[in-house]
Formats: C-alpha cells, structure tokens, sequence
C-alpha cells in the first residue's frame, strides 16, 4: 500500500486518515486497540503522528485491512513479530561482542 504524505516531522490525525482512507475516529479507535501507537499529544490534546506511528499504522492497516486479520490477530501477530525482532537485536548484539572477542585473540 502506497501512503501519500509529504515528507514531514509530524502529522495530525486529518492528514493521516486522509492518507489510509479511513474516518479520524478508526485511527483514534486502533490507538485504544494497539499498544504500539502511541502518538504525541499537545496540551490541548491535538494527536502529532510521526513516522513511527505511521510506519506502525501502515503494519495495522495491512492486518486489518488488507490480510484480513481481526483486532486479537492482529495483536498477536504484532507481539510475535516484535519478539522476533528482539531476538534478532540480540543475536546482532551477540555477534559483534564475539568479533570483538576475536580480533583481541
């Protein structure tokens, strides 16, 4: 899925929905839904979205939208895939502390 917004430091939520095709009110209701988007507020309580959020919105939206996943699979898919991204942080971790370790042998 191609996402059409202009390269920026933060959105509001209109740019966004605008952007998936969805109403503001899905966005704010995925928010509850998913722990992984989280958007900055301002103190009048305005939602700014980075690129995380929208990267994290994109992954949502193909879920639900596109996979057809419902709301729990799609959390569960999320958790098992950021587990695995753990995993692989590690074992990146891992292999460079041994590189190290080798090049002082």
């Amino acid at each position: 899925m191609e996402i059409n917004l202009k390269e920026k430091l933060f959105y509001n939520i209109g740019e966004v929905a605008e952007a998936f095709n969805v109403n503001p009110s899905l966005i704010r209701y995925w928010e509850k839904e998913f722990e992984i988007l989280n958007p900055k507020k301002t103190l009048k309580g305005t939602r700014k979205y980075n690129s995380v959020d929208v990267k994290n919105l994109k992954l949502i939206y193909n879920l639900l939208k596109n996979r057809g996943f419902t709301i729990e699979g799609a959390k569960e898919k999320i958790k098992s895939e950021s587990k695995k991204f753990e995993i692989v942080e590690k074992l990146e971790r891992i292999k460079a502390q041994l590189i190290l370790i080798e090049k002082e042998i």
